[in-house]
């Protein structure tokens, strides 16, 4: 029975994006394999010395290793020392990127958005993720991705032909493991039902600013934007944008945090120009949340009618979806029903059995059928 490892260098950084998904899924997968123990596969991650963070798994192992590690020496650990470890495994690569000198890889990939919106990254970001993207494409013998709408932009762009691409949903319902912090929303001075919840990013595609205009209206004077994330007020004013007195920064918070938020807003907003999938919307409607999107990228693929969409350039639309959701209970009510309906089927078990069939592809089908 062939090795499968996973690169665990995501295990360096705070648990957002991609790295979040990672980390879902290997769970998930653990999960299927603690159920299944006499089928077990032997599975275990890879990650640099000094990691942030562990794992708490019972039938996947981890372990450290390699001596190019370090927050500066990701990218050698990554090239020279991990294919150098896992030669003689299947490795996955669940973060966009991986060793292209490996000669038996899975890598998942989750947009495009480096082809789509050069401008939400740097120069350096993009001519690397340019050249290694395509390179992996061709080396990998099956790149995933995270949505359909992902999928077409891949092939589109030369990434990976669609025939080797399979598309493996992101789930949402680690949120429900979450315990709220139920004060938090009081101790930010904010009103249950008063406020929309959106992230703060400064990335174009993010499209913050027509939100920034949506909250500028007489319309939504009584209401707050609250934008949890890394971007502060200065980082949107250096880019020349207004932001108005009724946007609040709470800055990074916990998941206990952001769960309490969550539960307690009238909407999350999403206006983004592209997303390969839209994560936090889909969390917000698990906890019935109303989401309010922009009909781009792979938001309507994933929140389906279950939200609320609003033009991405058209600031009034927004206003009224806002006012429509704070002035009436009832169809508030509704939303967050269908939200709910919507949202529970996206759960990490279910990505992570679809993950199971992709390596079980590439393995001992005979075997890894037990664990699944």
């Amino acid at each position: 029975m062939k090795n499968i490892v996973f690169n665990g260098k995501f295990l360096t950084a705070s648990p957002t994006g991609v790295h979040r998904v990672a980390e879902e899924l290997i769970i998930a997968l653990d999960g299927l394999l603690d159920r299944n123990a006499a089928g077990a596969m032997p599975m275990s991650v890879i990650a640099p010395q000094g990691a942030m963070r562990a794992l708490d798994l019972s039938h996947i192992g981890v372990r450290h290793q390699g001596a190019l590690s370090g927050k500066l020496k990701n990218i050698p650990w990554e090239q020279v020392n991990l294919p150098l470890l896992t030669r003689d495994t299947l490795l996955l690569n669940l973060c966009n990127l991986g060793p292209v000198w490996h000669r038996n890889l899975i890598t998942m990939i989750h947009d495009a958005q480096v082809y789509l919106t050069p401008d939400s990254y740097s120069a350096g970001f993009r001519a690397w993720y340019r050249l290694m993207l395509p390179m992996l494409g061709k080396r990998s013998s099956r790149i995933l991705t995270v949505s359909e709408y992902s999928k077409t932009q891949l092939v589109k762009y030369g990434v990976a032909s669609a025939d080797k691409i399979v598309v493996i949903h992101n789930g949402c319902d680690q949120v429900l493991r979450v315990v709220p912090d139920q004060d938090f929303v009081a101790r930010s001075g904010l009103t249950k039902g008063r406020f929309v919840l959106a992230l703060a990013n400064t990335q174009a595609h993010k499209n913050i600013q027509v939100l920034l205009k949506a909250f500028a209206a007489p319309e939504l004077q009584d209401m707050t934007l609250v934008l949890f994330g890394a971007a502060t007020r200065s980082d949107f004013e250096r880019r020349g944008l207004k932001v108005p007195d009724n946007v609040q920064f709470v800055g990074r918070i916990s998941d206990e945090q952001l769960s309490g938020l969550m539960r307690e807003a009238c909407a999350l907003a999403c206006p983004s120009l592209t997303e390969g999938f839209g994560l936090p919307p889909l969390e917000a409607m698990r906890l019935g949340c109303p989401a309010i999107i922009a009909p781009c990228g792979a938001l309507p693929e994933v929140c389906g009618d279950a939200a609320l969409q609003a033009d991405a350039h058209d600031a009034r639309q927004w206003v009224n979806h806002i006012r429509h959701l704070a002035d009436d209970p009832e169809f508030s009510a509704l939303v967050s029903q269908r939200s709910i309906a919507q949202a529970t089927p996206f759960t990490w078990e279910a990505a992570a059995r679809r993950l199971l069939a992709v390596i079980n592809e590439q393995t001992e089908p005979a075997v890894l059928a037990k664990a699944a």
